[in-house]
This record gives structure tokens, sequence and C-alpha cells, in this order.
């Protein structure tokens, strides 16, 4: 999969240094950190694979896909928002809220089922953008009180929770339940955004201004790109996706649940971290964003084929690799400046 990475100018070399050594350890550094991901999931895909017969079974790998559609989404929009030095710990509660909607809306038909939850999760997303771009108010403090805000509409629409909507539509339902070659929609539909994601950060304006506002704001404006606008697109498509994220389970699970999606976005910075995305903003891939929500998949199935294990094992493993992950960059970025 084409991957969205932003390019690194060779490092100059401290005097004293062979300058053709330090751009084969930059070279080498940056290989790490956009493939490290990749790399471990192909390990621990390989290791899974030889100790249970049934992990490398074509249904599992359909499960994993399946359980990794709504995630992907909501990392998909995570990513582009990261990479411009930002962060968005609203996703988790727009993913609820998108999924009641959805659910509320489906007694119109499915046009209705999935563009209520957009419309209003996008609405959502202006509003963080905005207080984010022009107010220039924290992107923690912002999303947070979003985070708030959306759980909280979400219980005012379910009178606190105790009202489940039901999906009345059934080409909704069929949405959700149906499958192309063995794989759901809801697959098909997280493959065609992730490659149109990765196409648009890495072959449009639009991503290379992604990059520029997250390496350095003052120098992308004196560029000539738009740094608020493009701030508050980014908040625009998290959200969106995220809403989008929590259709489509509402569409699987044929109901719109209401105490789902707490702790969603830590899974999503997780997976995006993970992947190879800097926090620090300027650096990331869609690729490598892609290997990580299927590393913490396949992590999950792997705990759920030993059996001995219950799921909160996962979110060790998940903190063990994040806290890994962060050491890891912080080290190599050090190994680039001195070399």
């Amino acid at each position: 999969m084409t991957q969205g990475i932003v390019s690194h100018s060779p490092v100059p070399a401290r005097p004293g240094t062979d300058p053709r050594r330090a751009e084969r350890t930059d070279r080498i550094v940056g290989l790490i950190q956009r493939q490290g991901a990749a790399a471990v999931l192909a390990v621990v895909v390989l290791a899974g694979a030889l100790a249970f017969p049934e992990f490398r079974s074509y249904a599992n790998a359909a499960t994993i896909l399946v359980a990794a559609a709504a995630p992907m989404l909501i990392a998909l929009g995570m990513t582009f928002v990261i990479i411009t030095g930002g962060i968005d710990l609203s996703v988790g509660s727009l993913y609820v809220l998108g999924g009641v909607v959805a659910a509320y809306a489906s007694q119109w038909g499915l046009p209705a089922a999935f563009a209520a939850p957009l419309l209003l999760c996008g609405v959502i997303g202006v509003l963080n953008g905005t207080l984010v771009a022009y107010a220039r108010m924290a992107p923690f403090i912002v999303t947070l009180a979003a985070l708030l805000g959306a759980r909280g509409l979400m219980r005012a629409i379910t009178d606190e929770g105790s009202t489940t909507y039901l999906v009345r539509d059934d080409a909704f339902r069929a949405f959700g339940n149906g499958s192309l070659l063995g794989l759901g929609y809801p697959v098909w539909l997280a493959a065609v955004l992730v490659l149109v994601g990765a196409l648009v950060l890495t072959r449009t304006r639009f991503g290379n201004a992604v990059f520029a506002v997250g390496g350095s704001a003052d120098a992308a404006s004196l560029m000539g790109v738009a740094v608020r606008r493009t701030r508050v697109s980014v908040y625009v498509l998290s959200a969106v996706l995220a809403g989008l994220a929590g259709t489509i389970n509402t569409a699987k699970l044929g109901s719109g649940v209401t105490v789902l999606g707490a702790g969603m976005e830590l899974d999503a910075i997780a997976a995006v971290v993970i992947g190879g995305t800097l926090l620090t903003g300027g650096a990331g891939s869609v690729g490598g964003t892609v290997a990580g929500v299927l590393l913490l998949a396949v992590v999950q199935n792997l705990i759920n084929q030993v059996g001995t294990l219950n799921s909160n094992w996962q979110q060790v493993v998940s903190g063990v690799f994040l806290a890994a992950v962060v050491v890891a960059q912080t080290y190599l970025n050090r190994l680039r400046r001195v070399s």
C-alpha cells in the first residue's frame, strides 16, 4: 500500500563525521520508523499461525478484518489530525453518538441512516477545528470538551441510555451483515477509504499541507499554505470518519448500543503512534496506521485463541506496545540528530 510519509532531508552531518555514513544511518532509521509496525505485524502473524492452527484459517482472518473495520476508520481520521500536530479525544463519543443517530434515522431509509450521523458529527468536527484553528485553543481541551458534550448528547437522545433504538431499514441492516468474497461490506468500505486516504495524503496539495502544518505552521503559512483551513479540515475528517465507524457498527449490530466507544480514542491514538506517526506532528503514514490497527486486532485475536486470558490483556499489550514505540521513536530521532 502506498504510504504517506513526510520526506526527511538528510540530516547534516556533524563536523568530524563521515557524511556518507550519516546519510546511510538516516536512511536506515527512517526505514525503521516507517516500516517497523509492519515488520512486527508480520512476526506476530507468523508466530500466531505456527502456534494456533485455527488462527491461519480464512474465516479467522475475515473475523480479524471485520473487527478492525470500525477502528480502522477512526484511526485513519486520527492520522491526519496527529500529523498536523493535533489530537482528537472526541472520536470515541462521536462513534457511539453516530451509531445511535444512525439507528434512529434508519426509520427513514438507508440514505438517512448514513447522512444523519455524518452531518451531525461533521458539525461537531467543524466546531472542534474552528476552536483549535481560529480561537487557538489547545486541541486536548477542545476535543475533551467535545468528548463530554457528544456523550451527553447521546445520553439525552436515549433518555440517559435507557432507550435503545433498533435498525428499522432492511437495506441498512443488510449492509452491516452482508459480505463479498467472505468479507463483510464494512471491511470493503474501510479498505476503499484507507486507499483514498493514502492517495490524498501522498498525492494531493491537501496532503502536502497537512505535513507542512505539522512540520512548522509558521513556515507553512509563509509558503502560502492555508494553515487554519487545513486544521479545520482534519478535525472535520476525523469526526466524520468516527461517525461513519459508529454507523457501520450499528448496521452490523442492528441497534444503536449506548455503552460503546469508551476508550476508543486511546486505542486509535495507540494504533496511529505504533504505526510510526509522530505525536509531535509532521511525519506519518496511512500504511503505518493500517499496520498499527491490524497489529492490535491480531493481538486481541491471539488472546482469544489462548482462551485462558480475558480481553483486558489487550489493553496491557497495547500499553506496552505504545510505550515501547514512543521510547524507540525518541531514540531514533536522537540518533538522526547525532549522526
